[in-house]
């Protein structure tokens, strides 16, 4: 019978039929009504409908096609055209989510989701439904499915240095519900608020300041967290638990330094505490192989965090931790149990097929190649600007000259680039103030990867 379409078909004066049904479909498409995509009805459904001669709406679709409002096919429907204008806009941008006005999205944090596996998945996914037995859908352990449980421990262990048992994970509905279900429990069992970098995640900044009790700032340098004032720090403040990016500090991009690993786990010994460690990117280290895990230096001092956002997509909701006991007692009592059950079965089977791996090694290899380009660019284009830290993670830290970055922050704006200052990661109470762009060199789909890049340069090329 054809798709429903319902127009406002008013004839100006001096126009005529045509005229004013080409007006009516390119209003509906501009103002979003008609999204890239949407079948239209047939040429003599819509006659008929609007009670138009058939030649009348054949001619209106002929029109707009041509205009590049509408895409026709051969024996097919005549869909809204996927490249038609949004609202509010000339032309779509790249990625809706990072706000209107943005041509080329930079932001840190975010993978490539262009190159999720999809085919992998939905394999995964077939085999996990095929052989779950029923009860497997059922309400289960809050803590999580013991097949995904299992297989976090066996793939930590063999990728990140990991020291855990089963029974010490805990999957949860990506990092940051895991750091606010952690954060709960170790705010009440020390009776004061977390030490954080001095650069750090705000949304995991202001989700632990909102248990009650304040953060207190860990001063960052080129060799990481200066965990060795750690005492000084709990002894003002009597902060007995801190939160820690050591593979690849956030945003800064260094790795925490030897002396001050041991130094980290030696305080939380030293006053019954614990260390919180992100391992948000450690997967993701390309000079040489990742730096291990701290909790391998002290299973019962450390607490890992992990997440599959960066090596697949942030939208899965798939994040986890591994406890000490006592503490996994604790958090498994107050986690929700929030991750579906399939998605929880498909990640262990890529995980224990080894698809996983193969989705880690091919980021890695897109991913060293976008850093090397990026710094590559600014070398040629922007010799005042220059890439710090480690080359690992998905982002890169670009040094500025002193006083320019809240300038190059909105000349980016004004570009149409969505990149972060520095400044969007430092802690109120922070001393540093120090100039840098955090750049995503990940977010970008291949076909975006070029333009964006060469905006940032030509951006950059004007710093003297």
């Amino acid at each position: 019978m054809g798709a429903d379409l319902h127009l406002d078909l008013a004839v100006p004066s001096g126009r005529g039929v045509r005229a004013a049904l080409t007006d009516a479909l390119r209003t509906a498409v501009r103002t979003g009504r008609l999204a890239p995509g949407t079948p239209l009805p047939s040429s003599r459904v819509l006659a008929r409908d609007l009670g138009l001669a058939r030649a009348t709406v054949v001619d209106a679709y002929a029109e707009l096609a041509a205009e590049g409002w509408l895409a026709a096919r051969q024996g097919g429907a005549t869909r809204v055209a996927p490249s038609a204008p949004t609202p509010g806009d000339a032309s779509r941008p790249a990625t809706v989510s990072a706000g209107p006005g943005v041509v080329h999205d930079l932001r840190p944090g975010r993978p490539d989701t262009s190159v999720f596996p999809r085919a992998a998945w939905a394999q995964a996914v077939r085999r996990a439904l095929a052989t779950a037995p029923d009860a497997a859908l059922d309400y289960g352990d809050p803590a999580g499915h013991p097949q995904l449980r299992a297989a976090l421990v066996s793939y930590l262990a063999r990728v990140r240095g990991v020291r855990a048992r089963p029974e010490q994970v805990v999957v949860a509905g990506g990092a940051t519900e895991a750091l606010r279900l952690l954060g709960g429990v170790l705010t009440e069992r020390t009776g004061a608020g977390l030490a954080v970098e001095e650069h750090g995640l705000p949304v995991h900044r202001r989700m632990l300041d909102g248990l009650g009790r304040p953060t207190v700032v860990l001063a960052v340098d080129d060799e990481g967290a200066c965990t060795d004032t750690l005492p000084a720090l709990s002894a003002a403040s009597g902060a007995r638990a801190v939160l820690l990016t050591p593979a690849h500090q956030f945003p800064v991009g260094v790795p925490l330094a030897p002396a001050r690993r041991t130094a980290a786990v030696a305080w939380a010994r030293e006053v019954d505490g614990f260390v919180v460690e992100d391992d948000y990117d450690g997967e993701f280290r390309y000079d040489r192989r990742p730096v291990g895990a701290l909790q391998g230096l002290d299973p019962e001092r450390v607490v890992h965090l992990g997440t599959a956002s960066k090596a697949l997509a942030p939208g899965l909701r798939l994040g986890w931790m591994v406890l000490p006991e006592p503490l996994a007692r604790s958090v498994t009592s107050r986690a929700p149990g929030s991750v579906g059950v399939v998605d929880q079965l498909a990640l262990a089977d890529l995980l224990d097929s080894g698809g996983y791996d193969r989705q880690v090694r091919t980021a890695r290899r897109r991913y060293r190649r976008r850093r090397e380009e990026l710094a590559g660019v600014l070398e040629a284009r922007a010799p005042a600007v220059r890439v710090v830290g480690h080359p690992a993670g998905l982002h890169a830290l670009l040094d500025l000259p002193p006083g320019t970055e809240a300038e190059v922050v909105e000349r980016a704006r004004r570009r149409g680039i969505a990149v972060e200052g520095l400044a969007t990661f430092r802690h109120p109470d922070a001393l540093a103030r120090r100039d840098g762009l955090v750049v995503g060199f990940a977010t970008p789909s291949a076909s975006a990867w070029s333009g964006a890049v060469t905006a940032l340069g030509d951006l950059l090329a004007e710093i003297g």
